[in-house]
């Protein structure tokens, strides 16, 4: 048992290490990932790879960078009959690991990958089995990967990789948040990813004396170790509003300064 701890954690380092955020859609998981990557790209932490996992391809934007095509539109291009996408001159593998490496976008300290949509119709097992094998193959050029979780379950099923090191679910202060956060951790035992620390941040927290009264019993409920609380930001509203990266926010924005702790903390784990 000891021995297949050490080789995971040997296999851990060889490809960087992952940080996924997580958890139900509108907690403002994307403006953590955004906020984390920051910090790793300001705190000579390497050079990142951040993996957009949602469909709904959201952190390109928050980070400032522009997408033209993700994993989901190669898988399509495979897929399709009507695309010649594979040649006899080069072998298949290589043709998808071209491909992945073309729709990568590159910035002086990180670099940002899509995954786009979900599978959909037709049968993609294969193809997904492979374009997962080449993720996981660049991901040994990084030394750290952050991947911005579809919003619920849905990505774990989708096992965009197999081992993560600090997995964040982020929570708005209410019971449908937090009974999401739960079952998050709770599926994520279940399957066969090796998750290494859980912890819950609680994100949106305003001085409310509702909310103060009933958020430590929701987060006890949980069953998660809270890392930290993000409170709510009138910067990210202006910001959202017209389209400003969120990695550009004033460092003495409130949720700058929580999510910078946060960081700290789960550096130091």
């Amino acid at each position: 048992m000891v021995e297949q701890e050490g080789e995971k954690s040997v296999a851990m380092t060889k490809r960087g290490r992952i940080i996924a955020v997580a958890g139900k859609g509108g907690t403002g998981k994307t403006v953590i990932a955004s906020l984390l990557l920051k910090f790793l790209t300001e705190n000579g932490q390497g050079r990142v790879l951040a993996i957009d996992a949602d469909p709904a391809t959201c952190l390109p934007s928050t980070v400032g960078v522009t997408i033209k095509k993700t994993i989901g539109d190669v898988r399509d291009e495979i897929a399709s009959p009507s695309q010649v996408f594979f040649s006899e001159e080069m072998p298949t593998d290589m043709l998808i690991e071209y491909k992945i490496e073309e729709i990568m976008v590159n910035t002086p300290r990180f670099s940002v990958l899509a995954m786009g949509h979900s599978e959909g119709p037709g049968c993609y097992c294969l193809i997904n089995d492979m374009l997962r094998h080449f993720i996981d193959k660049l991901s040994s050029r990084f030394s750290t990967i952050l991947i911005d979780c579809e919003a619920g379950l849905e990505h774990l099923s989708r096992r965009t990789t197999r081992d993560v090191d600090t997995l964040l679910v982020i929570s708005d202060p209410t019971k449908r948040g937090m009974d999401t956060a739960a079952s998050i951790k709770n599926l994520a035992e279940k399957l066969q990813i090796n998750v290494r620390r859980i912890y819950l941040v609680v994100n949106k927290v305003t001085d409310d004396a509702e909310v103060q009264r009933v958020l430590p019993e929701l987060i006890k409920e949980s069953g998660l170790e809270l890392v930290g609380m993000v409170p709510e930001d009138a910067n990210i509203r202006a910001f959202d509003l017209v389209g400003k990266p969120i990695v550009d926010l004033p460092e003495d924005s409130e949720a700058v300064r929580a999510v910078k702790e946060i960081f700290e903390k789960v550096c130091e784990a």
